[in-house]
């Protein structure tokens, strides 16, 4: 059993550029069903004074390769093939 004391000391690889992704800073839970949804770390800081503003990068529960002593790995796309995504699959809201 793994405490989310312990899962928070752990890295958060990404395996398809080798890149740290930081630390757990929360997870993602469906209290209904009893399950975790998605692993959320910090992501880019916006702002350079006081009054900034954190993004958040959500990993789903099933892009989790595996959970070892020190890392978690885990498999999400870069950067550049998410704003790919984002570009090519959003919806423009007048076609709704």
């Amino acid at each position: 059993m793994i405490k989310i004391s312990e899962l928070r000391a752990r890295d958060v690889v990404n395996i398809l550029d080798g890149k740290k992704l930081g630390n757990i800073i929360d997870i993602d839970l469906d209290l209904n069903n009893g399950r975790v949804l998605a692993l959320i770390l910090p992501g880019k800081q916006k702002g350079i004074s006081f009054f900034f503003k954190r993004e958040e990068i959500s990993v789903p529960w099933d892009k989790i390769v595996r959970i070892g002593r020190d890392v978690i790995l885990v498999e999400v796309p870069t950067v550049a093939e998410m704003n790919d995504f984002r570009r090519n699959y959003i919806i423009d809201e007048d076609q709704l």
